[in-house]
């Protein structure tokens, strides 16, 4: 957070209301202003004015109206300095009586959860890269500071604080509307905002890089995210298998790290430790999905129904991996891809044996998408471990590790590789 002092509880407690309402503080200012960077930086400066006047005044009743009322403040005094004072000043004084004592209860208006719909569409406006996007979403919607989103992302601070200046510029330049696209739009802007928040939940749940296996906090926060956006759109049957495939995959988090932070893979999973609340919230929300369309699967729908197979089975060995063979079929036609046809072969395996999997993954081989995809030598080592052809399953696990770049399962790939070594 920025560098004011304040006691350790006034900090504390600024944190807090700052996660709670700094999404809505910004969207409100941002209709408002029609200028998303400016409502972000309109909604520092009430936080900067929290952290000088509440360790001595306390914290107020209403906290996020104060820091709205704040905000707005800071608002007309900054169109005052420019040549859009008169025209600006009257929009925002048809909205406050700003000579008279402010009322802080009313800071916040009933458009709020509009507003906020129109800053997750904004932020993840595809004229932003993805990088730029899940940095953004983090800030603005998230309520992250530029520091947190840097070390989720093992990321230098400079680096990240230039990618969200550079995406704001770019959406100021693009003109970019404050609004919910309708149509066809909305549902390609929709798909965009649905990417953005799995691959921070996907980020969390399977480091790419550093020492950690997985990033919890990462994973939290999409789910945070997820449920919020589900509330604002409750008709979009993708957003619903969107929460429902993340609270699913959330529920086995306990159970897939060792005592001292080492990976442990789906079948030698201590099911005991997932989480049956996350898993009724995931079937909950999966059966929404699924009641919205007919019974029809998107993406991200069919994915939860996957979630949902392995979420049901007492064990490994009594998993309906035949059904999960044949969603992988069906999600390969809504999405074609290389990694879902990985996944299924994986399934195939597990349903009917080591062989059919390794025939689809032998035809993997040669897909460029692929080329430096860790996971395919690691299958195709598995499969040939099965099927006693050691030597060959022991390059392949030492393939996969030289091309991973988290440190865990690093680990886990060569320990494979050595019990692929035949022993005196």
């Amino acid at each position: 957070m920025v560098g004011v002092t304040a006691t350790t509880d006034s900090r504390s407690a600024i944190d807090a209301v700052w996660r709670i309402e700094s999404a809505r503080l910004i969207a409100g200012l941002a209709r408002m202003t029609r200028d998303v960077g400016l409502a972000e930086e309109l909604a520092q400066d009430a936080l900067v004015a929290a952290l000088e006047q509440w360790p001595e005044s306390g914290v107020p009743r209403n906290p996020g109206a104060w820091l709205m009322t704040t905000a707005k403040r800071r608002a007309v005094d900054t169109f005052r300095r420019n040549e859009r004072y008169e025209k600006k000043l009257g929009e925002i004084g048809r909205e406050q009586e700003y000579e008279e004592e402010p009322d802080f209860t009313a800071g916040l208006d009933d458009h709020i959860e509009d507003d906020l719909l129109r800053l997750v569409f904004t932020a993840c406006h595809p004229v932003l890269s993805t990088e730029a996007r899940v940095a953004l979403t983090l800030k603005m919607i998230g309520g992250l500071q530029t520091h947190e989103i840097a070390r989720a992302f093992l990321a230098k601070e400079t680096a990240i604080a230039q990618r969200i200046v550079r995406a704001k510029k770019t959406l100021g330049d693009a003109k970019v509307p404050f609004e919910v696209p309708e149509g066809a739009d909305r549902v390609a802007r929709l798909s965009s905002v649905l990417e953005v928040i799995y691959l921070i939940f996907n980020e969390g749940y399977s480091a790419t890089a550093g020492e950690d296996w997985m990033r919890p906090a990462l994973c939290e926060e999409a789910l945070r995210l997820g449920r919020i956006l589900a509330g604002l759109m409750p008709k979009e049957p993708e957003v619903h298998g969107l929460v429902a495939l993340m609270e699913i995959q959330a529920s086995r988090s306990a159970a897939r790290v060792g005592p001292n932070g080492e990976p442990v893979l789906l079948m030698d999973q201590d099911r005991a430790k997932w989480n049956r609340i996350l898993i009724g919230r995931g079937l909950a929300a999966l059966e929404l999905s699924e009641s919205l369309t007919g019974g029809a699967f998107g993406v991200y729908a069919a994915q939860a129904a996957i979630a949902a197979c392995h979420a049901r089975a007492r064990t490994g060995e009594e998993t309906d991996w035949a059904r999960i063979a044949v969603l992988y079929e069906g999600l390969g036609k809504l999405n074609p891809s290389p990694v879902i046809e990985l996944n299924r072969a994986v399934a195939l395996s597990m349903a009917v044996g080591p062989e059919a999997g390794l025939e689809i993954v032998d035809k993997l081989t040669s897909e460029p998408a692929l080329k430096s995809y860790h996971l395919l030598p690691s299958v195709r080592g598995d499969f040939l471990s099965k099927l006693g052809r050691l030597d060959e399953a022991r390059a392949e696990f030492e393939r996969a590790a030289e091309m991973t770049g988290n440190d865990r399962e690093r680990t886990l790939l060569l320990n494979r590789a050595a019990e692929c070594t035949p022993r005196d």
